[in-house]
């Protein structure tokens, strides 16, 4: 048997007192508002946007804000998208879908399971994956096209203001504090240094994507948990410009994943010469060499892509963490006194499907009604705010994830024997196999150290070194920034090995010297948040600036 570890060990623990500053007051500059929701993403906008209008419609005055750490509305966000309309229908009810940012509607689709060099179609598509009614879109111009919105309501849409603590008052989130800038490696202020900004809010929604650091804090102090763990995917993606057009959307399963993880690849038709191609895999896979950038150059050798992708240009590139835990993942309450977790930060994403947006944006929508009714009723208690939890169990978000909420689950003893009980799973609507399948968060998984084979060649050009992926990521952090990650102090070699594969980014080098980090490279994925060195908020500003992910 291979030797191996068990992440866990090497694991920081959660900096709760860097992420919670309990009964600090604020800095008399502060930054007053009603309402804060964190994260410039479609579940924090989508919440501003509904708050606004209530708030309009009632002839009140409210200071929302929407706090986002990328210099600019959509540089941080990335996704598929093959995007379910039915969140934007609510959110704006006056509006058609040819009036969304959508580049258009799924004609057509085909499913695939690859070996090294067949594709083999599935003569049906699986009803979980279907696409009928959805659309082809770019969550960054998504993103951009609701911040408009929000601003046009008068929502402060403060971009460049990453939240890195939360102020607390007791049990109640009075607002949060920003991450400093302008610093050097040593923490020291430099030339056109700023200090933290306070923003005080009667309510903070945290909307923080996934993997969100304050949400993960804020659970913890709250000491709110759920029935099995969350578990993550890390998805890489990369836009093509290319010379033959594709008319479906693709989805696939089997190669070159190995047996023992869950995940594939996807391609979506953003315009005639531009797909956006994926690789997604789930992180309790068993192999520590196993390499998802790796993975994804040697999936663009496959005949099913090479034929779109040759004489092509890979013009932008990005990854970021999916929570794949389904309901029985999702915190058993998402509110407390001044304080609501919304869209991925709280885990309504549907694996099965491969849907989340429009599960954000309605748990924006549902969190600003909640807000609403309890501003007008002057109380602002984790009482007041329950209703949010009520409103979210009641709706499409709970229904849809508790009909597939062991779907993912099956796969955690290998590929083929969960595609089978998934199967059954989606023939009985979730009845199957009866109660709840039990997970191990990821970090518990054991990792076997063994030789998962030759790398794949890389000749710049259809294949490429992390490096060059983080040029195309448009990455404008400073070379001189402080270390916003968190590794134990030693690591032996074949974790810090572990590490090196696991980020997508190049930001871990495994040396004689021991673990090499490497902050500027960081595209803030937080794959290795969730199976080592902890990510926290850094300025304003740094990481990827994606344009059309």
């Amino acid at each position: 048997m291979a030797a191996g570890f068990v992440p866990k060990t090497f694991q920081p623990d959660l900096p709760l007192d860097r992420l919670i500053l309990r009964d600090q007051p604020p800095s008399p500059e502060a930054v007053e508002m009603d309402v804060v929701f964190v994260g410039g993403g479609p579940a924090g906008l989508s919440g501003a946007i509904e708050l606004q209008r209530l708030a309009q419609k009632a002839g009140r005055e409210l200071n929302v804000a929407v706090m986002e750490k990328a210099e600019s509305l959509g540089e941080h966000c990335l996704s598929g998208a093959v995007v379910n309309p039915r969140a934007f229908r609510e959110l704006f009810p006056d509006l058609n879908d040819e009036d969304f940012p959508f580049r258009g509607p799924v004609a057509k689709e085909s499913v695939y399971l690859l070996t090294e060099k067949r594709a083999l179609a599935f003569p049906v598509i699986p009803p979980t994956m279907g696409n009928h009614g959805n659309h082809v879109a770019s969550i960054c111009e998504i993103v951009r096209w609701l911040g408009e919105k929000a601003e046009g309501l008068g929502v402060n849409v403060l971009t460049g203001f990453p939240a890195a603590s939360l102020l607390t008052e007791g049990k109640k989130v009075a607002g949060v504090r920003t991450t400093p800038s302008g610093l050097d490696r040593q923490g020291n202020a430099g030339p056109g240094a700023q200090e933290a900004t306070d923003v005080t809010a009667r309510v903070v929604a945290l909307a923080e994507g996934s993997r969100g650091s304050l949400s993960q804090a804020w659970t913890r102090w709250q000491g709110i948990g759920s029935p099995n763990p969350q578990i993550f995917a890390l998805g890489v993606k990369e836009i093509w410009e290319i010379k033959l057009p594709l008319d479906r959307v693709i989805h696939t399963m089997g190669w070159p994943l190995p047996s023992d993880a869950f995940g594939g690849t996807f391609a979506y038709p953003l315009q005639p010469n531009v797909v956006a191609l994926g690789l997604v895999v789930g992180l309790d896979y068993h192999g520590a060499a196993f390499d998802v950038h790796e993975a994804l150059q040697r999936t663009k050798l496959h005949p099913l892509f090479r034929q779109y992708l040759d004489g092509g240009e890979l013009v932008e590139w990005g990854a970021k963490t999916i929570p794949e835990g389904g309901w029985y993942a999702v915190p058993e309450r998402r509110h407390g006194d001044g304080c609501l977790v919304l869209g991925d930060a709280a885990g309504f994403v549907e694996v099965a499907s491969l849907k989340g947006i429009h599960y954000a944006m309605h748990s924006g929508i549902l969190a600003a009604r909640t807000i609403w009714d309890a501003l007008q009723k002057d109380d602002v208690s984790a009482q007041a705010l329950s209703g949010y939890d009520r409103a979210v169990d009641a709706s499409y978000i709970r229904s849809d994830l508790w009909e597939r909420r062991n779907l993912r689950l099956a796969f955690k003893h290998g590929f083929y024997g969960g595609g089978a009980r998934a199967a059954l799973m989606t023939l009985t609507k979730g009845a199957f196999p009866g109660g709840k399948i039990s997970v191990p968060a990821d970090v518990e998984v054991p990792r076997a150290v063994r030789n998962d084979g030759a790398p794949v060649p890389l000749d710049g050009k259809l294949t490429i070194r992390k490096l060059d992926a983080v040029f195309k990521s448009g990455n404008k952090t400073r070379d001189t920034i402080p270390s916003h990650l968190i590794p134990k102090e030693q690591v032996p070699p074949e974790v810090a090995d572990f590490y090196a594969h696991l980020c997508p980014a190049g930001v871990y080098e495994s040396t004689p010297e021991g673990l090499k980090v490497n902050p500027p490279n960081c595209i803030d994925c937080k794959a290795t948040d969730v199976l080592g060195p902890r990510w926290t908020p850094r300025e304003g500003g740094a990481g990827p600036r994606y344009r059309r992910m």
